[in-house]
């Protein structure tokens, strides 16, 4: 049985929070649905940014794929991506996070 979906909203505000209480700072660079919007998650590293996008692994439960690839882009390639996406999806949220390590704020299974 595939876990409950959270609203993205909701999800949004525990990423925030996560972040927060991890001594790192994250911010809400676009807003999208409420309810249902997709989620990107762009983290901010030393050597660059990748560009984690929200998926469904095949047994329902929530995942993230390194959007972006394996290594480090810069900034023009990470909002070229962002860019892409909200045309097929406007109801996407993008958040930051401040991620030296690339290790994202929150609890995430990477794949």
């Amino acid at each position: 049985m595939p876990e409950p979906r959270i609203k993205a909203g909701l999800w949004i505000k525990m990423a925030l929070r996560m972040a927060d209480l991890a001594g790192r700072s994250a911010a809400i660079l676009r807003k999208g649905d409420p309810d249902s919007g997709g989620i990107l998650v762009v983290l901010r590293g030393r050597d660059g940014l990748i560009v984690l996008s929200q998926i469904r692994a095949a047994d329902g439960a929530q995942a993230w794929l390194r959007a972006t690839g394996p290594a480090p882009v810069d900034q023009e390639t990470a909002d070229g991506y962002v860019e892409r996406q909200l045309r097929f999806d406007p109801d996407l949220w993008v958040l930051e996070c401040d991620a030296p390590d690339f290790v994202p704020p929150f609890e995430a299974k990477l794949v």
